[in-house]
């Protein structure tokens, strides 16, 4: 039997990106839920291991792969999510080039066009790329705007993060503000979802998050305590943009 399509996409830079940032959210969202990693190709030939997935204990980029995939595929069942995996190969392992691979996958959606999430960008430029390009290509579509995501961590790190003065610090915060600040200079925001995590829903979140096991050592000793349930990791926020009106006379 065919599978249903999705009625939402995320599209998650990274392997755990969609977990850490969305897990709580998740089983909120209209389903079928598709998670697509964009940075989730084998590394080409045989390159030296990364300083990170040497940190994650992988001896070689290949071994390093492979059990992320695995990692991925676990997190996915336990969410009830699709798995799907573009073709770019991570990071240091990358040609740098256009993630093409991101039209080829919104373009063959199925219409009417799912709800499609995408990262605000906040601190990685990997999650940065994915944002723009996806836009891009969804403006290229005449699709409607997609919803776009607080990266976890890296937003998380706000003390006002989970209260309602969330938006406004995100504004005026010079580390962890950038990203929003570049998307209201084009776009209205408005809060789609607001979320802080009950401890049913953060039990749910820990154990998608703790499949990632392999980049958890390395993720703390940059982020702290990445699992304290008061941690980084226990709200979400989402954004509806809107394109901001066009001034009067403006383009005549």
């Amino acid at each position: 039997m065919t599978p249903p399509p999705p009625r939402t996409v995320i599209l998650s830079p990274h392997f755990d990106d969609a977990a850490l940032s969305l897990a709580g959210l998740i089983p909120l969202l209209p389903a079928p839920v598709t998670v697509v990693t964009v940075f989730g190709g084998a590394p080409a030939g045989d390159p030296p291991v990364s300083w990170w997935d040497s940190t994650c204990g992988f001896s070689t980029a290949a071994e390093a792969h492979r059990a992320r995939l695995a990692e991925d595929a676990r997190a996915a069942e336990l969410l009830g999510v699709s798995q799907a995996v573009l073709d770019h190969p991570d990071g240091p392992y990358g040609d740098g080039g256009e993630l093409t691979g991101i039209d080829a996958c919104l373009s063959g959606l199925p219409a009417p066009l799912p709800l499609v999430l995408l990262p605000i960008g906040t601190n990685q430029p990997d999650h940065e790329r994915v944002r723009d390009r996806a836009l891009r290509v969804l403006a290229g579509l005449g699709a409607p705007l997609p919803l776009l995501y607080a990266d976890l961590p890296y937003t998380g790190h706000l003390p006002e993060w989970g209260t309602p003065d969330a938006d406004r610090a995100l504004s005026a915060n010079p580390a962890y503000g950038p990203a929003y600040r570049d998307l209201l200079a084009r776009y209205t925001l408005g809060v789609a979802h607001d979320l802080v995590l009950t401890d049913e829903q953060w039990a749910r979140k820990r154990a998608a998050v703790l499949c990632y096991g392999s980049q958890l050592a390395p993720l703390a000793a940059d982020h702290g305590s990445l699992l304290a349930r008061g941690g980084p990791l226990r709200a979400e926020r989402v954004w509806s943009p809107a394109h901001r009106p066009q001034p009067a006379g403006e383009g005549a």
